[in-house]
Formats: C-alpha cells, structure tokens, sequence
C-alpha cells in the first residue's frame, strides 16, 4: 500500500460546488503522486452556525424560526448536490439529503415542543452538518472519476460521553480505524469521512463496536475537524496530514491586523501548539498532539491556492535569527483577582482555589500570585457568576472583562537577554495588565485591554517582523506584493 495521508478540508473548501470541484482536484493530485488519500470534512460554511441558531430557536419555543432555517439549509445542500452529480445519482442522494432533514426537522418540532436543548440533542443537531457534507463530498468524489467511498466518522472515532467536547478514546479509534478504513484505502479507495463528529457506546461496553451495539452522537468541540484527521493520521500511521482551509499558512500575526504579514514556512509542533492555543485561528490546539506523539508532519495548505507551499509544521524547526515566529492574540478574556491575605501562604490555598475552577471545568489561561493575591485569567463567562460565588467562600473576589492576551512565539525566548525590555519597549504606550514569561522558553504573554489589542499587535509586529530571515519566512512573497503595489502607484 502507498502511503497515507490525511487530507483536512474546512467549511470553506466545501462551502459550494466549486469549491467541492477545487477540492476534488487537490484529491487527485495527491493520488497522482503515489499517495493514498483519506479525507476529512468539515460542515460546509457556516452551516453548523445555523444548525446551532436553529436548535436555539427551537429550545425557546420557536418552531417555524428553527425550521425556516433548516429549509433554507435543506435547499443549499440539494442545489449543491445538483449540481456536483449526474441525474440519476443525484436523485438518490437527493432522497437521503431529504430523509436526513425530515429526521432533523422531527428532532426540533419535539424540541420546541419539551423547550430544553440538551447537550445530548445539540450534538445530534449540530453533527448533521458533517453528516451531509461527507456524503456529498464522497458522491461528488466519485462522479468526478475518483474511486471514493463514504465512511461514517461514528464507526471510527469513539469517545466518551461527554457532550460538546468528547474526549477521544485513541486505542479503540485506532482499532475502528483498522477495520473500518485500512481495506479500503489498501485497495486504493479514498475515504470520505465527517470530522468534528464521533459517538460513544450507550451500552457501556469498552470493547468496540459490535454488532446491534447502539451508539450515540457526540461532538468534539471547536475546531474538531482538525482534531479528527490528527486522530486519524495518528490511528494510521500516516505520513503526513494536511489541513486545508482559506489561507496560506500560518502567518506572522493576523493579516487584517497588519496587511504585511508574512507566511511562517517552517515552524516546530510546541510552537505551533502555543500559537493554536492562545488564539492563532489556523489549527486547533488538539490537532498537534496525535501528530507530535507519532513524529508525522503538519501542513497547513490553502484550497484557493493550492501551488502555494504553506507552513509545514515538524517536530524540530531550523534555527531562526530572528527572535520571534508569530504573534496570537485571544480575546474577551477575563481578569479575576482572588485577595486573601491571611491564607494565601497556607498549604492547601492554592489548590482550593484551582479546585473550584476545577469544579466547573473551566480553563485558566494565566496565573499571577503576589503575597496577598491570586490573579487568573478565563476565556469563558458562562460560570463566572458560580466561580466567583465558590471562591468568595475562600477570599475577597473581583474580575474584570474585556481583556485580551498577546503570545508572542519564539525559540529560546528566555534564554535572550533583553528580549522583555525590547518588548515592553516598544508598547510602552499601553497599559500591561499582567505578564507570563518563565513558564516557557518558547512563549511571551502579556494581558492588556481589548480595545488596545490591535495597536499593540502593529507596534510589536513593525519592531520585530522589519528584517525577516528568509529561511523561516516567505521574504520573496512580501517583495512581489511591494513591486504590484509600486507598479499600481506608478500606473
């Protein structure tokens, strides 16, 4: 068998017949290199935003709101499904598109009949969009002469029951893996699957599937598509996997931030995990780790522009003589302090205070202490009212909103002398909130306010991004785009 690579494609490089045709042709280039692909897909574009606004509508009572969406939804899935296959394939697919939304209309009329929307049912709502895009995806595939076969993601990725953000169960993924996609792909078939969805088993056997064995629906949370191929190229032993979406790469810092960004052709998994984390929109945080366990390379890829090399993310990158690879940015963040004077030294205080967020499952991004205070920040205002209750029984409790976290990625950031001063150098106009550096040689953090995210995000990419090394950033790109914009001047 050739070798496997995991193919990703985003809600933007499925969102219409066009983009599917584009799709289909990266596909087949790969096959024409000798590879044997195995495809992962997302919902086409914002459908799983309506699908969710639906649910909503339905979970307060609006049942002609929440199915005015999804027969608008129903139409755009059967026009592009006209419009990928011949007549005679599409008037199947055409029932099963229509079979799907009568089970999801039925869903919702009993949804706004009860009024609760329960994590259980969100996920049964929400995975249609993957549901339907894969099965159009793997008709579309092969219509287009490609030996392309569908494959329902449930089989393969098995998780926990945890709704919204289900927790993979590698060893019984990789199994599925094997029975349900290797014989395919050893037989030269491509694989369509649906990311972002997966199911765990109600019976509560933890030996796989078996047959009859019911399964339900669970979701993997934001950005879980990227999350499914990792898994899939990790299951498989892949030789690579390639996650293509609307840009070229990863990026020096948003491009609608600073226009001269440039493209990060080569960057380590940590970095590149940092990065994910703290706000880089390109890949999701989870997605590096089934990578980095098994050593198999990253590429992040633009569908619109295929010939483009993107960023290819590897365990050990080149040395670069620049101090920095990138600039993140996370937003609507919140501050809270936790003053208590007396305790702070205690043994025991500090895990209490993390037992609370603890008991809420809720992530803290940054931790700061003082001799009389803890300070944190949080990402999620769903609990704050709770959290804040829970810890006052420990101190005196205040938080802010509105705040916003700069990351700025480096190798051997610690391990420079100067680099902070340079830094807060050059935003010494903006308020410092607080400052992370120690815990990481490769990441620099500093919480400022929200509002003055983006005039920091140009002050340190002007500073730092001015002399780029050639070797780790795409230079000749940025040249070409200064010569165009000479030329237009002159012209």
């Amino acid at each position: 068998m050739s070798e496997l690579v995991v193919m990703k494609f985003g809600g933007t490089s499925v969102e219409d017949a066009a983009s599917i045709r584009r799709s289909a042709a990266i596909v087949q280039g790969r096959r024409d290199k000798g590879l044997t692909p195995i495809v992962v897909v997302s919902a086409m574009a914002k459908v799983t935003d309506q699908l969710l606004s639906a649910a909503t509508a339905a979970g307060r009572g609006d049942r002609s709101g929440a199915l005015a969406m999804t027969a608008r939804l129903r139409n755009r899935h059967l026009d592009t499904a006209m419009a990928l296959v011949s007549s005679e394939t599409n008037s199947d697919l055409g029932k099963w598109i229509d079979l799907e939304f009568c089970g999801l209309d039925e869903i919702l009329r009993g949804l706004a009949a009860v009024g609760e929307l329960t994590p259980r049912i969100s996920d049964m709502i929400v995975s249609v969009g993957e549901r339907l895009s894969s099965r159009i995806i793997a008709e579309a595939f092969r219509h287009s002469g490609l030996d392309a076969i569908h494959v329902d993601a449930r089989q393969c990725i098995i998780t926990d029951a945890q709704h919204g953000r289900a927790v993979p169960q590698d060893a019984l993924i990789a199994e599925r893996l094997k029975q349900h996609v290797l014989p395919h792909a050893a037989e030269g078939r491509i694989c369509v699957m649906a990311g972002f969805i997966g199911s765990y088993i109600s019976s509560g056997s933890t030996s796989g599937l078996a047959l009859g064995e019911k399964t339900v629906t669970t979701t993997l949370g934001r950005g879980g598509s990227d999350f499914t191929a990792a898994l899939v190229g990790g299951g498989l032993d892949a030789g690579s996997i390639e996650i293509w979406t609307d840009v070229n790469g990863i990026m020096t810092t948003d491009p609608r931030i600073c226009p001269d960004a440039l493209r990060v052709k080569t960057i380590s998994f940590e970095e590149a995990a940092e990065l994910a984390y703290f706000g880089a929109k390109v890949l999701h945080p989870a997605t590096i780790l089934p990578a980095v366990s098994k050593n198999i390379p990253v590429l992040v890829l633009n569908s619109r522009n295929p010939q483009n090399e993107g960023t290819r993310i590897i365990s050990l990158a080149p040395h670069c003589r620049t101090p920095f690879k990138s600039i993140a940015v996370k937003r609507r963040l919140t501050i809270i302090d936790v003053v208590a004077s007396r305790m702070l030294m205690s043994h025991g205080y500090l895990k209490a205070i993390f037992d609370v967020f603890d008991k809420h499952k809720c992530a803290v991004d940054m931790v700061s202490t003082s001799e009389v205070s803890v300070s944190l920040t949080v990402d999620s205002n769903e609990k704050l009212p709770e959290i804040a209750a829970d810890l006052s029984q420990l101190a005196d409790v205040k938080y802010e909103g509105r705040k916003a976290l700069i990351c700025m990625v480096g190798e051997n950031i610690r391990g420079q002398n100067g680099i902070a001063a340079r830094v807060f150098q050059t935003i010494h106009h903006i308020n410092v909130r607080m400052i992370s550096q120690g815990a990481s040689e490769i990441n620099m953090s500093f919480m400022i306010e929200e509002d003055d995210a983006e005039e920091a995000i140009r002050s340190l990419h002007a500073e730092f991004f001015s002399d780029p090394d050639p070797e780790i950033f795409d230079v000749e790109a940025l040249r070409e785009s200064a010569a165009e914009t000479a030329k237009e001047s002159v012209s």
